[in-house]
């Protein structure tokens, strides 16, 4: 038996951050969808989505806040439970990042140029 499933670690620019849980990655970048004529006939057309990660992030004292919140170049990895590593190059915060203060945890999402498994 094999493990799929559980401890993570999360690093931008090589300071890890701790994860709560809910980490994800695309296995995909390319889109297809279907595009479904009123006559039966069925194509695809195909759209591009951004490389991310995204997850929920325990917030202490020290979390590098100004670093994830203005970098426009960071290199974030997520090293997964199964053996698989996601690395995302010239990464950055996309979107809002409200703080759950009564969790101490932030659901962050990292957009990048780049995004591929090692």
């Amino acid at each position: 038996m094999s493990r799929i499933a559980g401890t993570t670690y999360f690093k931008i620019d090589g300071d890890q951050l701790s994860l709560t849980g809910g980490i994800e990655v695309p296995l995909n970048t390319l889109i297809r969808d279907d595009v479904i004529g009123l006559d039966g006939s069925i194509d695809t057309k195909e759209t591009f989505k951004a490389p991310y990660i995204k997850g929920t992030f325990k917030v202490p004292k020290d979390f590098p806040v100004d670093k994830v919140t203005t970098a426009m170049s960071m290199t974030a990895t997520a090293e997964l439970a199964n053996g698989m590593v996601y690395v995302l190059r010239e990464a950055w915060l996309s979107g809002e990042t409200p703080f759950n203060a009564e969790e101490g945890t932030a659901d962050l999402e990292f957009h990048g140029k780049t995004g591929f498994f090692q």
